[in-house]
């Protein structure tokens, strides 16, 4: 009886162990709530927008957005889709509708997905460094995204390219634990590549546009 009790201790102990390892597992907070998910849900943006049409052509555009989740559904995979309609405004009294998109939390990514294009916008839980390939769901190439953890924000690098020459292609998003999309900034443009501008940074055309919260809620 003594020889078997240290044997019975040693299986009590690996019992143990595993079952609290299994406690601990189920507890790990993979934080979906960067980007909460739930009808009537809503987020107001200011936005600033800058479109070039040529050298010393442009045109300002200041404007708001608000981006609201209407309903879901359960797809054929099982998912609950959210879809968001987006609306935009001059003085945030008149509101037109400027798109719908769908947001859906699949295994451990964010999917958005606007006018059939499915982008990986976030991943979670939300680990400085990560990086992922954000067309990994529809047929395109390799674009990967990298991750910027600084506790209750994370910022997504998306591109930060800068020839000098011929193109600048700046894009990220920020996001807030809690919240939800904070910020986005994209600034993709081409250089003027004649002989007698190359290298001289002269906008040919692109665009500027940063979205920026000042307000959410429910309702």
């Amino acid at each position: 009886m003594n020889r078997r009790l240290p044997i019975l201790v040693f299986f009590a102990f690996v019992l143990f162990t595993s079952c609290d390892r299994e406690i601990e597992e189920a507890q790990v907070d993979l934080e979906y709530d960067f980007q909460p998910l739930e009808v009537g849900l809503f987020w107001l943006y200011e936005v600033d927008q800058t479109t070039y049409f040529g050298e010393n052509d442009s045109e300002e555009e200041h404007f708001y957005y608000r981006d609201r989740i209407s309903s879901y559904y359960t797809n054929e995979e099982g998912e609950q889709v959210f879809l968001v309609l987006r609306t935009k405004s001059k003085d945030r009294i008149d509101w037109t509708i400027e798109l719908p998109y769908t947001l859906i939390q699949r295994g451990f990514s964010l999917v958005r997905t606007i006018e059939n294009q499915a982008v990986v916008a976030l991943v979670f839980p939300p680990k400085d460094g990560v990086i992922w390939n954000s067309n990994a769901y529809r047929n395109q190439v390799q674009d990967d995204f990298e991750l910027i953890n600084s506790r209750n924000t994370v910022r997504v690098n998306q591109e930060n390219s800068d020839d000098l020459i011929t193109y600048r292609d700046i894009r990220y998003e920020v996001y807030e634990k809690g919240v939800g999309l904070l910020e986005k900034y994209d600034e993709v443009l081409t250089y003027c590549s004649r002989n007698d501008c190359l290298g001289d940074m002269l906008i040919d055309s692109g665009a500027k546009t940063h979205m920026k919260l000042i307000g959410n809620g429910k309702n």
